[in-house]
């Protein structure tokens, strides 16, 4: 939410349009009907499979709420997308291009900004910082502050692990400025 506090104050002209990119995992089990575990979706039926999705969607609807409502307080035009993958960079580096993003603003937590540093850069912020398009100016944005390239740089002898997946993404298109955003994966 700081991120698009921070993109409705700054960079938000009369015809801009913010999309708030939601990018969550891929669906690939369900919740066990007796409630124990999870079960692989292509081992329960297609009624059952269904309703989760049902349920997810109505969970990514309530989370999205209070972004569209803010959006909406600023009169500012406002779209969402939702993106289905296990890879948030990835999907956020090849939406830049079809909605021609030209600013692109990522919120990150304290927690989110040291392990990315202490992952020599793997985290999604750092990606995305490191491969975006020239044309695309990317902002990362921390407790309503934005943070400059050097606070994002990796210390030097730190240690490469998995990608972190779990930031605050946001972004936006128009032929003006753009902002965008994206949600952290809550659900899974």
């Amino acid at each position: 939410m700081d991120a698009l506090s921070w993109t409705l104050k700054n960079l938000v002209t009369h015809s801009t349009i913010i999309y708030l990119i939601h990018v969550f995992p891929e669906i690939k089990h369900i919740p066990n009907p007796l409630g124990i575990g999870m079960i692989p979706r292509n081992q329960v039926s297609a009624e059952q499979v269904e309703s989760y999705i049902a349920q997810e969607r109505g969970k990514r609807r309530e989370l999205l709420q209070k972004f569209l409502q803010s959006c909406s307080t600023s009169k500012v035009k406002v779209d969402t997308i939702l993106i289905e993958s296990d890879l948030v960079s990835k999907a956020i580096l090849d939406l830049i291009p079809v909605l021609q993003i030209r600013n692109l603003v990522i919120g990150a937590n304290k927690f989110h900004l040291r392990k990315s540093k202490s992952r020599k850069g793997n985290g999604v912020a750092n990606q995305i910082l490191q491969n975006a398009p020239q044309s695309c100016k990317v902002k990362i944005i921390c407790e309503g502050k934005e943070v400059n390239e050097q606070m994002m740089s990796p210390p030097p002898q730190a240690a490469t692990t998995a990608n972190d997946t779990s930031i605050t993404i946001k972004g936006g298109h128009q032929q003006d400025s753009i902002s965008c955003i994206c949600f952290k994966p809550k659900f899974k």
